[in-house]
């Protein structure tokens, strides 16, 4: 296999993000937008992420951007601050090959070194075998299925949300 890097991301980099997310507009389940943003509203939310001082990842393999991982704030309340939620995408000829797992594991470690105390997983498809079974080798555990919230392709989807504690997660308050 070839080696993989991952890094953060640059704004050079949104052109492969927003093709890798349109595809997975398209043709998949794991988000439920209905229409593919295009490169200005990738770099929007790009900017907006990277302003709050959230982490953004792309791994590369071959040189070629393979997938992307960030968080961002899980609700905008303020009581939330400390709680974030992931993302993680993959170009689909890069599946099964430890992207997904290297992302997540930096992912992780970013959050947990920004003071974030948890992370959120909110996967669209309660089908989607490959992001839970991810989750749950990053250590999360289940919390919840929202059965039928979502319609896409002509059929319902549910929303499993998954957690995991970053750093001391809730056993002792944060002192920011």
């Amino acid at each position: 296999m070839s080696a993989v890097e991952i890094r953060p991301t640059q704004e050079s980099d949104l052109p492969a993000i927003t093709a890798i997310y349109a595809q997975a507009v398209r043709e998949g389940t794991a988000t439920f937008e209905l229409d593919p943003p295009d490169l200005a509203e990738m770099t929007r939310r790009f900017r907006s992420l990277s302003d709050g001082g959230f982490p953004y990842f792309v791994a590369l393999l071959d040189g070629r951007i393979a997938g992307y991982a960030y968080a961002g704030p899980y609700r905008p309340r303020p009581a939330y601050r400390f709680t974030v939620e992931n993302s993680v995408y993959l170009d689909p000829i890069s599946h099964r090959r430890g992207i997904g797992l290297r992302l997540m594991q930096e992912l992780i470690e970013a959050c947990t070194a920004r003071g974030f105390r948890q992370m959120i997983a909110v996967i669209g498809d309660s089908a989607n075998a490959a992001s839970v079974g991810l989750h749950t080798k990053c250590g999360f555990q289940m919390i919840g299925t929202h059965p039928s919230v979502g319609l896409k392709f002509g059929r319902w989807l549910d929303t499993v949300m998954m957690q995991v504690p970053l750093g001391e997660g809730a056993t002792t308050l944060p002192t920011k």
